[in-house]
């Protein structure tokens, strides 16, 4: 087995975190290859290192003996379905489907989070959050919109648990999501803050943080409220 999985700088790149920390969590060995964010443009070294792996020349990419799977969902499908015995998606067929949904409203959703509130581990942005929860009130729906598809599930769940129990897809999902939460310190209910603390704290999570702390590694785009200092 030769898996390579191909991610961007950790400081910023939360799809690239989520498979990363997905299989880092379950135990499945795999070499990384960072692939560092320099411009976004065709003919940057980024994408043509990209482009000599996957057809759309985005991270992550995950290669499997010379065969890619790119998008962070089709590659945590595709994990599933190659590691079953680490049960990545819950075995219950309607907890199974609940997380399926889960995972794609945030593929597809929580846009105004996104954009307002880019991810960067290795900065404290309070100040920023504050002028962001006061100004986007979409920002505001969207954090609202996950204190409910978080307290739902974790209501259903043994106190101090994962949103299924047991780690799964689902919280490698969320878990740039937790990211974010911590840098700009956006208000959370006491139950919801434990569970992105709990997060935090999973070993896969540590050890992709640690390597962000680590990269020193500034990228002025992806970085636009600090563009102005």
């Amino acid at each position: 087995m030769a898996l390579k999985l191909y991610v961007g700088n950790k400081n910023y790149s939360s799809w690239s975190m989520r498979p990363w920390v997905l299989m880092k969590q379950a135990g499945i060995p795999f070499e990384e290859v960072m692939v560092r964010f320099d411009s976004f443009d065709p003919d940057s070294v980024f994408k043509k290192q990209l482009r000599t792996v996957s057809p759309i020349a985005k991270v992550p990419v995950l290669v499997d003996d010379g065969f890619a799977v790119w998008d962070t969902l089709a590659i945590a499908e595709y994990l599933a379905e190659r590691f079953p015995e680490h049960h990545l998606w819950p075995q219950d067929v309607k907890a199974r489907a609940r997380a399926r949904s889960v995972c794609a409203e945030m593929h597809s959703g929580f846009g105004a989070l996104r954009n307002h509130c880019p991810m960067n581990i290795e900065a404290s942005l309070p100040d920023v959050g504050r002028l962001v929860w006061r100004d986007k009130p979409d920002v505001r729906a969207d954090v609202a919109r996950l204190c409910g598809l978080w307290g739902e599930l974790l209501a259903a769940q043994p106190a101090h648990s994962l949103l299924f129990g047991d780690f799964t897809i689902a919280d490698a999902y969320f878990a740039p999501v937790c990211m974010r939460l911590n840098t700009y310190q956006l208000p959370l209910p006491a139950d919801l803050s434990a569970y992105v603390a709990r997060v935090s704290a999973l070993p896969g999570v540590k050890a992709w943080v640690d390597d962000a702390l680590a990269e020193h590694d500034f990228i002025d785009f992806d970085e636009p409220y600090r563009l102005g200092r």
